[in-house]
């Protein structure tokens, strides 16, 4: 039977993070309760319009924002709207994001009984001064209170984000937020690499060369790569295997949610700027997402027009959303899918990228190296440029 993962985004903070560049700020709490409702109406109409969609879902993921704000009764409502549309299997992967220092016992209390059995934890640092520049509002002592209060409360999986580049980060704090990430008992770990884009208050700071947000303070770019390289060795000395590029587990704790993005299985995207993939009858593949603007998600019902992906889009997803697995992408399974004529076009790019150190070629596998992963998004920009796939067609 076909499966969905389900996921909802719940955009309101307490603080705005200056490395923030999602969707997601301080809005009035009196909006939640209007949120819920609208998400709860997007679920209902999602049902009727998509005649296909899996009605089995074997995960639901809560990402923010901090979705732990939500009072229970409306996590409750959520869930229950869920569980009226969709058969939620028994062991479906049900994770919430949140923030430490923000997870009422009243709130986590509702969230056991909700089925929720993995908490995502965005610590970023264990590092108070390092927490404190970039507007989290929680210590150590707090982050690591809470890794074990979901524990003693029944929550089977944990996971503790981490930012490699944070203002006043160096080898040595960084290698102490590690230290301390391994000894919380964590079965999961995210590293990411601080993204400096305009899409963020610090991100804009340093294009700009400003000083605000502590800008000047940023690692330099070797020094983060240099960070990344020491988290993949640390985390899988201690027993957390790199499975992503930004992902590591212990044996069976690998994100079941998140893999569906990475191999292109169905998932339905609800609130705030979330994006959806789902698969017609004939298996091409649809995308969809809603708006990025609050008011206009509580005032306008409904996603952005679908569209169908072409066979030559779907193929380029197929190379960089597989080789961000360090698994890799299997090429007999790509001709085999798209056929040989549509792969054949890039396997000199694959030979160059293969004597550049960017990938690590097998008989039948390729996957990025260590370089490669750090330098990843050189590496697809390169594969999205061998052929020209034209317009998308829209649903």
């Amino acid at each position: 039977m076909d499966s969905l993962g389900i996921y909802i985004s719940v955009p309101f903070c307490r603080s705005k993070c200056t490395y923030c560049n999602f969707a997601s700020g301080v809005f009035p709490s009196s909006y939640m309760a209007r949120y819920v409702d609208r998400v709860c109406e997007d679920l209902r109409a999602a049902v009727r319009r998509f005649s296909g969609l899996p009605r089995v879902a074997d995960s639901v993921y809560l990402g923010g924002g901090t979705p732990s704000l939500l009072p229970p009764d409306l996590l409750k409502t959520l869930f229950g709207a869920i569980r009226e549309h969709f058969l939620v299997k028994g062991d479906a992967e049900i994770t919430i994001e949140c923030a430490p220092g923000q997870l009422a016992e009243d709130s986590l209390d509702a969230m056991v009984d909700c089925g929720v059995n993995r908490i995502s934890f965005g610590v970023q640092s264990f590092v108070d001064q390092e927490a404190k520049a970039t507007g989290r509002l929680h210590t150590r002592a707090i982050a690591l209170e809470d890794i074990d209060r979901v524990y003693r409360a029944g929550v089977e999986r944990v996971n503790a984000d981490l930012i490699a580049g944070l203002p006043h980060q160096t080898a040595a704090s960084w290698t102490e937020s590690l230290d301390v990430l391994m000894d919380s008992g964590v079965d999961h770990a995210s590293i990411y690499m601080l993204e400096v884009d305009d899409e963020s208050r610090l991100g804009r700071e340093v294009l700009g060369g400003g000083a605000r947000y502590f800008a000047a303070a940023i690692p330099s770019d070797d020094a983060i790569a240099d960070m990344y390289t020491e988290a993949v060795d640390v985390l899988a000395k201690r027993g957390l295997a790199q499975y992503e590029i930004s992902n590591f587990a212990r044996m069976g704790a690998a994100s079941v949610h998140n893999l569906k993005y990475w191999r292109r299985l169905p998932y339905l995207g609800l609130g705030l700027d979330a994006h959806s993939m789902l698969r017609t009858e004939n298996g091409t593949a649809i995308r969809f997402a809603t708006t990025d603007d609050l008011q206009s998600y509580l005032s306008s019902p409904g996603w952005e027009d679908a569209r169908s992906l072409t066979r030559l889009e779907e193929l380029e997803e197929a190379w960089f959303l597989g080789l961000r697995l360090n698994e890799g992408v299997d090429l007999q399974q790509m001709e085999t899918e798209f056929d040989r004529e549509l792969v054949e076009p890039y396997k000199p790019l694959i030979e160059d990228l293969s004597s550049d150190g960017l990938l690590t070629p097998g008989a039948r596998q390729i996957a990025l190296s260590l370089r490669g992963r750090m330098l990843s998004n050189e590496v697809f920009a390169r594969f999205l440029d061998v052929i020209d796939i034209g317009e998308p067609a829209s649903v």
